[in-house]
């Protein structure tokens, strides 16, 4: 099912990974930097098993996963925007238990009294915006993509991490995919906790 954003560059349409072309999403991640290096494994794998992954199998579970060219797919694992016909976008959203490193330091859990493994919950976990297709509106009508898919696909609440730089510092080393936290608050997502100088919780219910 496509989700319709107007932006003062064009409407963005959003669509499941699974009716999509692959192409288009590797389009979407390119060849080089984070994208092409993670394929949206760094929330799904303990840092041990990500750094002995290789980056064909990144790839490969990423493919598996998103179910691309098969809309009969019964799950896949996020969104893919266009703007008149160009793949611009991704993110990714899926239940929360996929998520193993939601259990460790970089997405503190103490404090909160609910069940980390309640499917009900998705997470958006990554963005990804191709070059020439930044501060156009693409992240925000992504998120709003998301929020759509996942309550078509039964989640009770949608919840992001972002994060955002230190006062005065360049963020480095790719840590904004998880996007900032002004999309979430654009998106009617509300904070949830501070667990760390630099990240949030932002929580919607659906």
């Amino acid at each position: 099912m496509t989700t319709s954003t107007p932006t003062p560059l064009g409407a963005i349409t959003c669509l499941p990974a699974n009716e999509v072309a692959w192409t288009d999403l590797e389009l979407v991640f390119g060849e080089r930097g984070d994208p092409a290096h993670c394929w949206c494994r760094w929330f799904k794998a303990s840092a041990a098993e990500f750094r002995a992954m290789p980056n064909d199998e990144r790839r490969e579970r990423f493919h598996r996963e998103t179910g691309c060219d098969d809309p009969a797919a019964r799950t896949t694992t996020g969104v893919v925007a266009y703007r008149d016909g160009e793949p611009v976008g991704w993110v990714a959203v899926e239940p929360r238990p996929g998520l193993v490193r939601l259990r460790g330091a970089k997405v503190p859990w103490s404090g909160r009294d609910e069940d980390p493994d309640d499917p009900a919950v998705w997470v958006v976990s990554c963005f990804v915006v191709r070059r020439g297709f930044r501060r156009q509106g693409v992240s925000r009508a992504l998120l709003g993509g998301a929020v759509d898919h996942a309550r078509r696909s039964g989640a009770t609440a949608v919840e992001g991490y972002p994060t955002e730089p230190a006062p005065g510092a360049t963020d480095g080393g790719g840590a904004m995919f998880v996007g900032p936290r002004s999309v979430f608050e654009s998106a009617g997502f509300t904070e949830v906790s501070h667990p760390t100088p630099r990240r949030w919780v932002y929580r919607k219910d659906c």
